[in-house]
């Protein structure tokens, strides 16, 4: 049996920062603050919500407490959820590679900790998850990533076997780790740390290269193209 590839979302298959970072600065701006520019916070894109606010905070005139940003968080997530598609596209290459790796037979798989209902919104507006055979958000499950349960049970949902996780952060790296299996982490994604630190089997610096970085773990049984 083919092993499966499971994906991380944001910053992985989808360059979400512009959308989400709109919706940030729409509470900025209703909270008296100035907006923050895309390379201020692009790097905390993948923490989430109350990670991405309590710095917009803190760099915009000081920090605002929990109890606020939860607040908030509610009016971010709906200021979202109407935008979430404005501006975010497949990074170049994806849709390509995922067709070709479709149309060869890859079992294919979606874990992020985006929140569950707002990830298959977003594949939908974007017309990816005709690529997948299962899609997991937070929420979907009691545990998220890097609990290695979740892993498994994308993975069963794809037919089960052996996996290769692709990703773009720390998190997707001890989701593997926690879970036994090979990781190729994408180097232009929403990590703080360079990706190529952070101690994943292989880098890639764009996603037409993640079926052969798969090659080379011996992991993926795909024709060479070249």
């Amino acid at each position: 049996m083919t092993p499966a590839l499971i994906f991380d979302l944001d910053g992985t298959l989808v360059d979400t920062a512009p959308d989400l970072l709109g919706a940030l600065n729409a509470i900025l701006v209703n909270e008296g603050r100035r907006p923050v520019d895309v390379a201020d916070l692009r790097h905390l894109v993948g923490l989430g919500a109350r990670a991405l606010m309590a710095a917009a905070f803190e760099l915009t005139g000081g920090a605002a407490t929990p109890e606020r940003i939860e607040f908030m968080k509610d009016e971010f997530v709906a200021h979202y959820r109407s935008h979430i598609a404005d501006s975010s596209r497949p990074y170049p290459g994806v849709e390509q590679t995922l067709a070709g790796l479709k149309a060869e037979g890859a079992r294919m798989g979606v874990l992020t900790n985006k929140p569950h209902d707002l990830t298959l919104l977003l594949m939908a507006k974007l017309d990816l998850e005709k690529y997948f055979t299962a899609i997991f958000g937070q929420g979907r499950m009691p545990y998220t990533k890097p609990d290695g349960r979740i892993f498994h049970d994308v993975v069963d949902a794809v037919g089960g076997g052996a996996a290769l996780m692709i990703g773009d952060s720390i998190t997707d790296v001890e989701t593997a780790r926690a879970s036994g299996a090979p990781v190729i982490l994408v180097s232009y994604g929403y990590t703080p740390e360079p990706a190529r630190t952070l101690g994943a089997d292989a880098v890639v610096d764009h996603f037409s290269d993640v079926p052969q970085a798969a090659r080379r773990l011996l992991v993926l049984d795909v024709p060479r193209r070249d």
